[in-house]
């Protein structure tokens, strides 16, 4: 997803319990509107980015959202890259597929992830997992 000139100065925000997972949605949210997304852009980015967080929590206990503004030609927008160091998920193909769930949830998140950003891009492994979500304004 890198191009060059894209990135300016990221912020890095903790996630690993209800307070920094709040308080690093605050941000996001702050940064959405600095970006200039209206509010079903803003709304939908951040229904992606909580149910990331809450994944962090949930099957890693901590990790962190690294969070971009983008700047490119004309164009606006912004990135979250939700970052832990867990056990990784053993079958993305799988976990990428409405309705599987290795939580006992409804097995909408990462899919229903996908469809509210404009780019998605997932890496994992045993030594963790990198979800990194854009959308533009």
């Amino acid at each position: 997803m890198a191009e060059s000139g894209l990135h300016t100065i990221s912020e890095s925000h903790p996630v690993s319990d209800e307070a920094s997972f709040q308080g690093a949605l605050l941000e996001v949210k702050r940064m959405l509107q600095q970006q200039g997304f209206d509010s079903v852009q803003s709304a939908k980015f951040l229904t992606a980015v909580s149910e990331l967080a809450r994944n962090i929590i949930k099957y890693a206990g901590n990790g962190w959202l690294e969070l971009t503004p983008l700047n490119y030609l004309n164009r606006t927008g912004i990135q979250v890259e939700a970052i832990d160091f867990g056990n990784g998920i053993a079958n993305i193909e799988q976990a990428m597929q409405e309705h599987f769930s290795s939580g006992g949830t409804l097995g909408q998140g990462l899919p229903g992830t996908r469809r509210l950003v404009d780019e998605f891009n997932i890496k994992s492994s045993s030594q963790g997992t990198r979800v990194t979500v854009r959308s533009w304004c």
